[in-house]
């Protein structure tokens, strides 16, 4: 059965950090492009980071460079969001999304198949 967990959410204070984690099963992620996403209520599903299949190049958007990094271990067939320096406009549902993308891996959640996400994990970042 293919499936994409997150864990690793939660509620951090501003300038901490949390280590989201995306596992699969029946899909190998290292030959998918991932991308992490996040929806705050109220606004639209943006893109904030990914890393692509071949070569493992990553994308940040600008909200986020600096201070998240993504990255895969293939052996545990899971990728992880470091996020740090935390500040409350991140507070959002996350959700990692797998795509056969060849190329730059995008933040358009429209490239990744619907049946290739999570279900999402919360993090709430406040005092």
């Amino acid at each position: 059965q293919l499936r994409l967990v997150e864990s690793g959410g939660g509620l951090v204070q501003p300038g901490g950090s949390l280590r989201l984690s995306c596992a699969a099963s029946g899909l190998t992620l290292e030959y998918y492009a991932i991308g992490w996403f996040r929806q705050a209520p109220g606004k639209e599903r943006e893109g904030v980071s990914c890393i692509s299949n071949a070569g493992g190049v990553t994308n940040n958007v600008d909200s986020v460079k600096g201070r998240f990094t993504i990255s895969r271990d293939n052996a545990k067939n899971t990728v992880y969001l470091q996020m740090d320096n935390l500040k409350p406009e991140d507070t959002a549902v996350y959700y990692c999304a797998a795509g056969v993308i060849s190329g730059p891996c995008p933040h358009d959640s429209s490239r990744y198949p619907s049946r290739y996400w999570g279900r999402g994990t919360q993090v709430t970042v406040s005092s």
